[in-house]
């Protein structure tokens, strides 16, 4: 069995601890200070900070500072219409990208799942508690009950098909739920479930690469909607496969994090994550196979 303390989630809890901290504190802490506040020693602090992100503590907290999206707009902007142009979304690419992909019609949307049987689980993430829906076409949501909690996230989840019959079956989500969250795109299947803009602005957001951001007004013009940026901002919450699909990635284009649907502690963890990782060379979830 799992040592609880040694769980992503766990370490998930450490480190959204460590970023009030650090975010109250202003400066950076020295480890000793800082593990302290969490209450551990500093040699047990400073592995589970390296097991979760790949590097030192000292250098996470970096990351982790309120200022960290300015600093990503700045060194890791991605332009989505040049990627969309060079033929990085589409077909081609969700199919390199996830085993199988498939969008419900707009008519089937309008019914609000009605016929469908959703089925769901909670899943352990480097996140916190995940809860994880799915159809038999492939996982149709991801919901994170870290800030939420999970009563909210469930609600959250069920209100966006209130047609639907749910069922409880985490066995029968697990091979995509565990691939999902682990990074393993090549290995889940997908059913998204929303209005054919609400999709276009989700297909955008899959050609952000991890460690690198971009901003709603380029996804905008990416669509074929450049004056649609509140419409987009509206469509990126709205998304119902957070980390899948990285809306976590989207920002203002003054560098403000903007809003993020499961609590903007989760949003700064999963950019600093994701910076820090990929400026240590490891791999990432959320990276192409």
């Amino acid at each position: 069995m799992l040592d609880q303390t040694e769980s992503p989630a766990y370490h998930y809890r450490v480190i959204a601890r460590a970023l009030e901290e650090i975010d109250s504190g202003g400066a950076q802490m020295p480890l000793e200070d800082l593990a302290a506040r969490m209450g551990m020693s500093a040699a047990h602090f400073q592995r589970v900070f390296s097991r979760w992100v790949g590097v030192s503590p000292k250098r996470y907290q970096q990351y982790l500072t309120l200022d960290l999206s300015r600093r990503l707009l700045a060194e890791r902007h991605t332009v989505l219409d040049t990627a969309l142009a060079a033929g990085l979304s589409g077909g081609g690419r969700l199919h390199d990208l996830f085993l199988r992909w498939e969008a419900m019609s707009p008519g089937d949307y309008a019914r609000g799942g009605d016929g469908l049987t959703i089925r769901w689980g909670w899943f352990d993430s480097a996140f916190g508690p995940a809860l994880a829906m799915g159809t038999d076409k492939g996982l149709c949501g991801i919901g994170f009950a870290g800030e939420t909690g999970p009563e909210a996230t469930m609600a959250d989840l069920r209100a966006r098909w209130p047609r639907a019959a749910y069922v409880e079956d985490a066995a029968r989500l697990a091979p995509w739920a565990e691939a999902a969250l682990g990074g393993r795109r090549d290995r889940t299947a997908l059913h998204l479930i929303g209005a054919p803009f609400q999709i276009k602005v989700w297909e955008a957001l899959l050609t952000i690469p991890a460690g690198h951001v971009t901003t709603y007004s380029d996804i905008a013009s990416a669509i074929g909607h450049p004056k649609a940026v509140r419409a987009v901002g509206t469509a990126v919450g709205r998304n119902p496969l957070s980390w899948l699909i990285p809306c976590h990635r989207a920002l203002r284009r003054s560098g403000g994090l903007g809003g993020y649907h499961w609590g903007l502690p989760v949003k700064r963890a999963m950019l600093a994550w994701e910076y820090a990782r990929s400026e240590g060379g490891a791999a990432m979830p959320g990276d192409a196979a």
